[in-house]
């Protein structure tokens, strides 16, 4: 199973949103040219996470996009789910995890437990366990540029 690119971006932007804000709004244009992902695409997935409640916008000067609630609030299910359709390990499921072949599929309770495991541990990482782990990897590239 692969996540699309709207579940992936979705996850990097927040993250760098949530590395860089310090209470502070950061604009989609930075977080574009920080993560090399098209503004026009952000644009897009910022609607989304908008309407989904996983960001609020602020506008005018020295305006851009906060998080609408604390990341360690915020877990990685909640933000797929906002993004894009529900996940499904085969392309037969139906978005219940139900069989949506004509036939009654023999492995049906495989792609459910398969689904469900997915699903349990998107929901068990939050926003903040994801940040935490991306400054530990800064800090540690930064320690390591400092030895050169």
């Amino acid at each position: 199973m692969r996540l699309s690119t709207k579940a992936q971006y979705a996850v990097r932007a927040l993250v760098s949103l949530n590395l860089t804000s310090d209470g502070h709004p950061v604009t989609i244009k930075d977080i574009s040219a920080r993560e090399n992902i098209s503004l026009n695409y952000l644009e897009q997935l910022f609607v989304k996470l908008r309407r989904g409640d996983i960001v609020k916008s602020v506008r005018g000067p020295g305006g851009g996009y906060l998080l609408a609630r604390a990341a360690n609030q915020i877990s990685v299910d909640q933000i797929v789910d906002t993004v894009e359709e529900i996940l499904v390990p085969v392309s037969c499921m139906n978005d219940d995890g139900s069989c949506g072949c004509d036939l009654e599929c023999a492995t049906q309770s495989v792609w459910q437990g398969l689904g469900n495991q997915i699903r349990n541990f998107l929901a068990s990482l939050t926003l903040e366990d994801l940040t935490t782990d991306a400054r530990r990897r800064l800090d540690q590239q930064s320690r390591e540029k400092a030895s050169l």
